[in-house]
């Protein structure tokens, strides 16, 4: 009984080694982004993944402005030089405002569905007259209910 338990241990094992072995050989490695735990007080983390970028946080926010509406990049967009001189690309989590310093990191919540991301300051905007925030095409998609809308009403908060 106890070689066959231990068999099966081996087995599963080896199988789960060869599993991740297939994964990393087809460049699929799993990687932690854009991750926080702050939800739960009991998992606060002091520090944030951000774009492989380790952001020591605290797990704290500052309420910015509440019922802010955000917008997203045309992809006429991708590829130029946003006003902080980085390149702009709508796969990544990235945002503009008028006032906020570029590198702010900060917590866009979509007040209809509670859904979150992070975003990075790197641009001026958005230009629209009654909109507070231009996201990533990538950054909206994740926290819109109505993934054919061009606007939503968002909790925007900083990271202390």
């Amino acid at each position: 009984m106890r070689k066959a338990i231990l068999l099966f241990l081996l087995l599963g094992f080896v199988t789960i080694a060869s599993a991740q072995s297939s994964a990393k050989k087809k460049g699929k490695t799993p990687v932690l982004k854009d991750t926080i735990a702050i939800e739960n007080p009991a998992l606060v983390q002091p520090e944030i993944i951000f774009n492989d970028t380790v952001i020591a946080v605290n797990g704290k926010f500052s309420l910015y402005k509440k019922s802010a509406h955000a917008s997203y990049y045309a992809d006429k967009f991708n590829g130029r030089k946003t006003a902080s001189g980085k390149k702009f690309s709508n796969k990544k989590y990235t945002a503009a405002h008028r006032k906020l310093p570029f590198g702010t990191v900060v917590r866009v919540t979509n007040e209809a569905n509670g859904q979150c991301v992070l975003v990075e300051i790197t641009d001026r905007g958005p230009f629209s007259r009654g909109r507070e925030i231009d996201l990533s095409k990538r950054a909206f998609m994740e926290i819109a209910s109505n993934k054919n809308s061009g606007s939503i009403i968002v909790k925007i908060e900083i990271a202390n």
